[in-house]
């Protein structure tokens, strides 16, 4: 194709040839135009959205090539795949190329016979790889994932920052950035690093109406377990997106046990198997697959009918790009975020393992220039081995993280030990002070407060109670949207309206809306400030006489108002209350809950309420026969108390977890049966009964505990 100016195609006549398309998509069309005005652009385009296509396109109908960088080889791999198919000639220059393959491509592109040629960013770098591209005629640069070139990004890449200079380099070609997430900062430090003059910036919109989203809040793995199998039931094909390795591995062992046809996909296993898992999934062998973040950009099948979060991304962006591969093929699909505040830990370990201290990477360069050989400059010894020897337990991301900054820094370079599968580290001038380095502490304290400004957006819409589509439009900018009438805010789940509970369950509730509300403070302005997190007033509703009570709770009237409600029971109403829009939730390290407007109302009887009974409303008595009870008073057996056993269990629980051993160590199922239905109120008591199960240990170091919650119990 290289030469024929002359016969270069019409667009119109480009996009049915190659692609079978008789028009553009709304979006797609004004970005095309963009380009073949000769425009500068940034295009922000949904996920599914057909970015690709507006360089693609114009590619083809344009003298010289278009060079586009991307951030994954199987990103690459896939897109040239795809235009060699269409007789596009096209190719990729990564660090999977041979050296036999590097120097055909290379061949190739000096000859002209390349119209699409995909790049790594650290390619820029390279002065040989810079010349080769400054001796052709460069038609188009396109930046895909341009948001990885942004620290406001979620998916920051230092190589993207290079882009910025190779652009003037190359005397500023014409350049088209192209993402799918962006807010406000990412789209500004787009425009600044890569120097686009006069650039058309055009937004095709973030809401994608086919997507249901959803928060389901879990207390632990085994209902997150339920909620995937509940989903997979329903919707069948999907992803299930985990925050660590760890976390995908435990998560698809389990489901396999379930007899879901799943693969897992994540960086720590080998190429081979990589590939596998992601033709297995995108052909349909496998209708689930269970990643971290490592797949994902470029997956091409359109039937993903859901998109489930097992953990809590890191940002609302990384979030709103994984969960935008569903439903590529626009009929409905869901994704739901499994959310459990606990789940936030990982994020902050995510966090301090990005953003070391300044102390740290000094530590580091010290330990560098006094470890490495006195001739080469050069140190074999391994990340791990880096953090065992600045001790005090240091992070071994974060060691890696302080690499990287001597790295850009100029002060060291790594480099692979031939034969192996080592890395070295090599220092640049050992001689030379910590202090003269350059390191900007601005940059890195900016950084650091952008990443966890990020950590509080996906906190805050984890608990957020307006609708879910208009919070993420609303976060991106986007703002002036209509509810999107399908997630699980604007269509609720099956649930009673609260005026019309009857008896105990209309008491439940007001009572806990009432103990929220003695637990925060009521402003002037008729507001509510949370004072404590759901915990605490879970706790002091409860009665609770851990040490850990405030003294203030105690003394609340409404402390212990609802003794009898077990720990499931609580948290599946507090569950309910927030869901409905009765409670509010801050964001935070430590969140803290009080009313909100509605549940103010609710609790004064001004406004009804919609609240899901499911766990928490009170259960139905078990029903006896005339004759079962007659058999168990003649034979003497009492009547086993459950809601006596379910307090049992949960004061088992507890001692089991303060003496970190298994819970029937404490005592077994069967004895704290025995002792629901005898209710022994003192250790003498229970010994005179002789139950299953009590022998003298267990007797004499916990045996006054139970009968004590026994006594309380009965006396409530």
């Amino acid at each position: 194709m290289a030469g024929e100016s002359n016969q270069l195609p019409d667009i119109r006549d480009a996009l049915y040839d190659y692609f079978g398309f008789d028009s553009l998509r709304t979006g797609q069309d004004e970005v095309v135009e963009a380009v073949m005005e000769g425009r500068d652009a940034l295009a922000i385009m949904p996920t599914g959205g057909g970015k690709s296509l507006c360089y693609q396109l114009p590619a083809l109908c344009r003298e010289g090539v278009t060079i586009v960088v991307s951030p994954l080889i199987a990103l690459m791999k896939d897109q040239v795949d795809a235009l060699q198919a269409r007789n596009i000639p096209a190719a990729a220059i990564n660090s999977s190329l041979g050296e036999d393959e590097y120097r055909q491509v290379m061949a190739a592109f000096r000859h002209g016979e390349l119209k699409i040629v995909y790049v790594a960013p650290e390619r820029f770098s390279q002065p040989g790889f810079m010349n080769a591209l400054q001796s052709q005629r460069i038609s188009l640069l396109a930046v895909d994932e341009a948001h990885c070139l942004s620290q406001w990004g979620h998916d920051f890449r230092p190589d993207y920052l290079r882009l910025g200079r190779a652009r003037r380099e190359l005397g500023y070609p014409q350049t088209i950035a192209l993402t799918a997430t962006a807010t406000q900062a990412v789209r500004n430090d787009i425009l600044t690093t890569l120097e686009l003059r006069d650039p058309a910036v055009i937004i095709s919109g973030f809401a994608r109406e086919n997507l249901d989203f959803k928060i389901s809040r879990c207390d632990s793995h085994d209902e997150k377990y339920k909620r995937i199998q509940a989903v997979v039931d329903e919707w069948k094909t999907g992803i299930i997106y985990c925050a660590t390795r760890k976390s995908v591995i435990r998560v698809f062992e389990e489901i396999s046990k379930r007899h879901i046809n799943a693969v897992a996909y994540h960086a720590g296993m080998t190429d081979e198997e990589r590939e596998f898992s992601q033709n297995a999934f995108i052909s349909g062998r496998a209708d689930v697959v269970v990643a971290t973040n490592a797949f994902g950009m470029g997956i091409d099948r359109a039937d993903v009918r859901f998109v489930i979060h097992f953990d809590i991304p890191g940002s609302v962006e990384a979030y709103y790009q994984e969960a935008g591969r569903a439903g590529r093929d626009g009929k409905t699909a869901v994704c739901e975020l499994l959310f459990n505040h606990v789940d936030l830990k990982t994020q902050e370990f995510f966090y301090e393992g990005s953003n070391p201290p300044v102390q740290t990477i000094r530590m580091l360069y010290n330990l560098l220039c006094l470890r490495c050989d006195a001739e080469t400059h050069e140190l074999l010894m391994p990340i791990e081995a880096l953090a065992a020897e600045l001790g005090g337990s240091k992070n071994s991301m974060a060691v890696s993280s302080a690499l990287t900054v001597l790295i850009h820094a100029g002060a060291v370079s790594r480099f692979d030990v031939p034969g192996t599968n080592t890395r070295g580290t090599r220092v640049t001038d050992p001689a030379r002070q910590f202090k003269d380095l350059g390191i900007d502490r601005e940059a890195l304290e900016e950084k650091a407060r952008r990443d966890h400004a990020k950590i509080d957006a996906i906190t805050r819409y984890a608990y957020s109670s307006s609708c879910r589509q208009m919070w993420i439009l609303d976060y991106f900018g986007e703002t002036g949207s209509a509810p999107c009438g399908h997630c699980d805010q604007c269509s609720p789940p099956e649930a009673v309206d609260a005026d019309e509970l009857q008896g105990e369950e209309k008491t439940i509730l007001l009572k806990a809306l009432s103990g929220v509300a003695r637990a925060s403070r009521h402003l002037p302005d008729g507001s509510w400030e949370p004072i404590y997190g759901r915990g605490k007033i879970m706790d002091m509703l409860r009665g609770a006489k851990n040490a850990n009570m405030h003294r203030f709770l105690t003394e609340l009237s409404t402390y212990g108002i609802l003794c009898q409600l077990t720990d499931a029971r609580m948290k599946a109403l507090f569950r309910a209350m927030h869901d409905a829009g009765l409670l509010q939730t801050s964001g935070g390290e430590m969140p803290l809950v009080t009313l909100s407007p509605k549940g103010e109302d609710v609790m004064l009887g001004k406004q009804r309420a919609v609240v899901s009974r499911e766990g928490w409303a009170a259960p139905q008595p078990v029903k006896r026969t005339a004759a079962h009870a007659r058999f168990r008073d003649i034979v003497g057996i009492p009547t086993l108390d459950e809601e006596l056993l379910a307090r049992l269990k949960e004061l088992r629980r507890d001692l089991a977890a303060d003496q970190h051993v298994p819970a029937f160590r404490i005592m077994s199922n069967e004895t704290l049966m025995l002792l629901a239905m005898y209710k022994p109120t003192t250790r003498e008591a229970a010994l005179e009964l002789k139950l299953k199960g009590i022998g003298p240990f267990t007797a004499k170091r916990y045996l006054s505990r139970f009968t004590a919650l026994i006594k309380d119990y009965l006396e409530q």
